[in-house]
């Protein structure tokens, strides 16, 4: 079973920066939305307590948090402000944001040859996602049903478009990736079924891929384009195929959406 969780939290937060006048955030809601640093946004708690919480709820014991050189207000909280009980916190430090395959690189120079699970700050997963992934000690992904991320979430189908497809086989291993397909994928297709939302299970060969993956035409080096190199090369990545939901915190809007999903959970990190 995976002991370790990277919780990739150097971006620049956009998106969530961009002014929204419809938004009805609090002032230090706000003033977390300005910084871009979705992770300390306050849900009551700062969201990231609750991402460690989930984990920890599923075993996980270490927790690396992938930040950046100006990342020292997250640091201190969980460092001095409050540490985690259930978890043992380290970081990993990406020196520019140019990427998700640079954030793994990054913690795997720190975690070694060990196997981890990777996810995004700014998304709440179901425990379950956490516990069916880290299971075995080999490379994954969750694959979300569209369908339910729709209904029972807060993503819009709309927002599908931003994220991953991934071509699940019928021997439950991942064949293939569409990467932020945009207006090319007719969302209600079945090639569009399975949806990626950057929770992976890695393990040293999903590393070297990272290392080895070219410049996307985003401009920087990208989990999901690793994960695609390495599936060309004969490397098994698991397809954890999983009907539940997962919170987006991408932009200001989401912030009350969130916090209401979240009102009757404590973490417990």
């Amino acid at each position: 079973m995976i002991r370790t969780a990277v919780i990739m939290a150097r971006g620049l937060g956009t998106r969530m920066r961009r002014a929204d006048a419809d938004a009805a955030l609090s002032a230090t809601q706000s003033a977390a939305a300005e910084s871009g640093v979705k992770g300390m946004i306050p849900i009551r708690r700062p969201f990231l307590e609750y991402v460690v919480s989930a984990l920890a709820d599923a075993g996980i014991t270490d927790v690396m948090l992938v930040i950046g050189p100006e990342h020292e207000g997250m640091r201190r909280h969980f460092v001095e402000e409050a540490p985690p009980v259930r978890t043992r916190i380290r970081f990993a430090v990406q020196a520019e944001p140019i990427g998700t395959a640079n954030a793994v690189t990054s913690a795997a120079d720190v975690i070694g040859e060990e196997p981890f699970l990777v996810l995004n700050a700014d998304n709440y997963y179901p425990v379950e996602a956490f516990r069916l992934l880290a299971a075995e000690a080999t490379a994954g992904v969750v694959a979300f049903d569209r369908d339910v991320l729709v209904r029972a979430g807060n993503i819009d189908a709309e927002r599908v478009r931003a994220f991953a497809v991934l071509e699940v086989g019928d021997d439950g291993y991942l064949h293939g990736i569409v990467e932020k397909p945009g207006d090319t994928l007719d969302l209600g297709s079945e090639a569009a079924r399975w949806v990626g939302m950057n929770l992976w299970a890695v393990t040293p060969a999903i590393v070297n891929a990272c290392r080895w993956v070219p410049r996307s035409v985003r401009g920087e080096y990208e989990l999901p384009e690793a994960v695609a190199m390495a599936v060309r090369a004969g490397v098994p990545v698991r397809a954890v195929r999983l009907a539940a939901p997962v919170l987006d915190l991408s932009h200001r809007g989401d912030i009350a959406a969130v916090a209401a999903r979240l009102q009757d959970i404590e973490p417990r990190p």
